[in-house]
């Protein structure tokens, strides 16, 4: 009876392991990212981290990008653009760091550049959720790092998007602040248990005023911060996939996004909308991930139109295509 009840431990003992183990090397469960908070941007992912979701690598350096470990200030002949963004310029657990868009706009102008830069560098400082409040917060406490050219990469919904908040922050599964204890924990807390709404998010989702006028404003600060630096500011935005084609964009949509084309006009901000673009395409369903994100297809191609807008502001037609 005793070296039966032993074969049966060692036995479960051995399928935790071996499920432990798979979890960890085949899907990354047991190492998400992680973060925290911040009085000012809300929260960021914590710096310094390595990990990989799914078989896609994920590296957050020291400035909590997505990126590897940078000087602060970039070499004295080279090209330094900074990306800000939430998680369609992060790219998020379904995009390896070698396929997010700031990473092939910088292959791309490396490759094509001559003897004018001895190093190009494409930075991305983004985070889920996050909104140009947030992206305002960010370079307010970091600076711009002396980039040439700083990107601003939007969707529709931020132009609704709420004031920056810590609240998420070890309290939604989405925005851990520790490692759990095992994979088969993470697993658990992620998708078996039912997770309790925050009730403080309630006040803030239900932000008083005009939020789309906060957010140009956020915009337009961007910007001024950008100039006072001599740098060059772009800004774009890609649409909701139900957005594309019929019916289109809803009336409140429609209503914002004119705001905005009036607001890039009256400010004079190079303005990429990706919505014309994508419905000039054949397939734009093709370039999703799901109704929000892009995939690699959509990645590359946005990335390229991005990349040719950015010669063009830069004054560097001859790097170009």
């Amino acid at each position: 009876m005793k070296v039966a009840l032993i074969v049966v431990l060692a036995v479960v003992l051995g399928l935790f392991v071996v499920v432990e183990i798979g979890l960890r090397s085949l899907f990354g469960f047991g190492n998400p990212l992680i973060y925290i908070g911040d009085e000012q941007i809300g929260y960021l992912l914590a710096p310094n981290q390595h990990t990989r979701r799914f078989g896609n690598r994920i590296e957050i350096n020291q400035y909590s990008m997505r990126g590897s470990p940078i000087n602060k200030t970039p070499a004295p002949s080279g090209l330094r653009v900074l990306l800000l963004g939430d998680s369609i310029a992060n790219g998020g657990w379904w995009t390896d760091q070698t396929n997010t868009i700031s990473t092939m706009i910088m292959r791309s102008l490396a490759s094509s550049t001559d003897s004018n830069y001895q190093e190009v560098e494409v930075l991305n400082a983004s985070a889920n959720s996050w909104g140009p409040r947030n992206e305002l917060a960010y370079l307010h406490k970091f600076s711009n790092f002396n980039a040439q050219a700083v990107v601003l990469l939007i969707n529709t919904d931020d132009l609704f998007a709420t004031s920056p908040t810590s609240l998420p922050v070890g309290r939604d599964r989405n925005y851990p602040d520790s490692k759990p204890p095992l994979a088969l924990v993470e697993v658990w807390q992620r998708y078996i248990v039912k997770e309790k709404p925050i009730p403080e998010m309630k006040a803030v989702h239900n932000e008083p005023g005009d939020r789309v006028g906060i957010n140009l404003e956020a915009i337009g600060k961007i910007q001024a911060l950008t100039r006072q630096t001599n740098s060059q500011f772009l800004l774009v935005m890609t649409p909701l996939l139900r957005e594309i084609g019929e019916p289109g964009s809803r009336d409140y949509e429609i209503k914002a996004r004119q705001r905005l084309n009036d607001f890039t006009k009256a400010e004079q901000i190079n303005y990429i909308d990706f919505l014309p673009i994508f419905n000039s395409t054949t397939s734009p369903q093709a370039l999703y991930h799901d109704h929000i994100h892009l995939n690699l297809q959509g990645n590359k191609f946005v990335s390229e139109v991005m990349e040719r807008s950015l010669l063009e502001i830069l004054g560097q037609r001859s790097l170009g295509h």
